[in-house]
């Protein structure tokens, strides 16, 4: 491929026809068979490209900022930037990794609700001007070490399960935005917008229709105090449903075109996160321990014939790794077995844990699995979402899982018939075939990023 950088930071594996993503698994857990059994990510980056597509055919009008916590990969930063994204990003690494990207600092929201003096000293030293605010205190700081900032006030939305006693409501009250209003003119901060800050389960798009009336009122508001108020963010709470995005722009456009028409000149953008990457990626983890357990949970050395046995499964990865989502309540879906069973194979009531042995480290409660042996691996879908950060615990003195990324031909030829991969822009990539020969594979893809 012409064009690559002279030290790429990773490399993609193009899939020719016939090569599947489960071939791509397969090939690793071998190569993982022969040494140490290491859980991994595949990343599938045509994915990334294809959910962008979707998100342009159902939310032409809504300009897309990818929530850069949900999933900080390189390779889907790049691309993401290479298909017209902005960012959101919530504390200094983020904004480094974003503009190590060359991705222009007006692409690029800084959106921490608590910001350390010495960040937003760095965002204004590098450019980063558009800034979310929702108190006083944060608004305090912003003035002393970043006079030209541009905020986004970020106002409290409705909960879409108000008995959900987890969620959390970020941001001013509706009441409360004229204070803050005022006191942004005293300080001589500019205040250019408003964002809402909508759960990332939300499914009722009755939420969506209150938190642009909301907005409304405070864009008159701080037009009246003196502001250029020209950016609305809708927030977030995109599930990746074609029938959620049709639900969510019919319901958004009809209040953008009654609040906010086209000849106001206001930009309306919203923050997609696990949307783009969440069905991505998959892991690929090893079973490396087992206990079996009797109906009452309670252990039993023996099982009488009659009895139906529960296993308890043990992960090398848990809560304190790639499945840090479940601490905060998110469902993780059962696995698929990587080995050869029958149809009609018996499954037995099963709970899955990590390697820590803490009680915490439950990653799936109950699911029907047939009985597995220690060193069988299990796969695990949609993937991509806060899975990759850093680990919350070294007990287990591991690093985090690689990620091998590939793509197939076909999507990469989509991607430079729609000028996303050019050159200039993909720079960071090393494309090479991907072999299905086990003795070449460290020769396609090279070291995991």
């Amino acid at each position: 491929m012409k064009g690559i950088a002279d030290e790429p930071q990773y490399s993609v594996g193009l899939l020719e026809a016939g090569t599947a993503l489960c071939d791509v698994i397969d090939n690793h857990i071998y190569e993982q068979t022969l040494s140490e059994r290491n859980a991994f990510f595949v990343a599938d980056l045509g994915v990334v490209l294809r959910q962008h597509v979707r998100w342009r055919t159902h939310m032409a009008q809504i300009r897309p900022y990818y929530t850069v916590r949900c999933n900080s990969s390189p390779a889907v930063i790049e691309v993401l930037a290479a298909l017209g994204t902005g960012f959101i990003c919530t504390n200094k690494p983020e904004l480094e990794l974003v503009q190590s990207h060359g991705i222009p600092s007006e692409d690029i929201i800084y959106s921490g609700f608590c910001k350390q003096v010495s960040q937003i000293k760095y965002a204004a030293k590098n450019g980063i001007d558009l800034l979310v605010c929702d108190n006083e205190a944060e608004l305090r700081k912003i003035s002393r070490c970043h006079p030209n900032a541009k905020l986004l006030l970020q106002v409290a939305t409705e909960a879409s399960n108000p008995d959900d006693e987890i969620s959390m409501t970020f941001g001013c009250s509706l009441k409360d935005c004229r204070h803050l209003l005022e006191r942004a003119k005293e300080l001589g901060v500019q205040v250019v917008g408003v964002r809402s800050n909508i759960s990332v389960s939300c499914e009722d798009d009755q939420v969506y229709i209150h938190a642009i009336s909301d907005a409304r009122c405070v864009f008159d508001m701080g037009e009246e105090i003196g502001f250029n108020m020209k950016i609305l963010d809708i927030g977030g709470g995109f599930s990746g449903s074609d029938t959620q995005l049709e639900r969510i722009n019919s319901a958004v456009m009809s209040m953008v075109d009654l609040y906010f028409p086209l000849s106001t000149g206001v930009s309306i953008i919203a923050e997609p996160g696990s949307f783009f990457v969440s069905s991505a990626f998959t892991l690929a983890v090893n079973v490396i321990s087992k206990e079996v357990v009797a109906r009452d949970r309670q252990k039993h050395d023996d099982l009488y014939p009659n009895d139906e046995p529960e296993f308890q499964y043990y992960m090398n990865e848990g809560v304190y790794g790639s499945f840090a989502s479940k601490l905060s309540e998110t469902r993780i879906a059962a696995p698929s077995v990587h080995k050869n069973t029958s149809l009609d194979a018996a499954v037995f009531s099963s709970s899955l844990w990590g390697p820590s042995g803490d009680d915490l480290d439950q990653v799936v409660e109950h699911c029907l699995l047939p009985e597995l042996n220690i060193g069988d691996w299990l796969m695990f879908t949609h993937a991509g979402a806060y899975s990759l950060g850093q680990p919350l615990c070294t007990a287990t003195d591991s690093p985090p899982p690689p990620v091998y990324y590939v793509i197939s031909s076909r999507d990469w030829f989509e991607m430079q018939d729609t000028g996303v991969a050019q050159e200039a822009t993909l720079k960071n990539f090393s494309l090479v075939p991907y072999f299905l020969n086990t003795c070449q594979t460290e020769a396609a893809l090279s070291v995991p990023a």
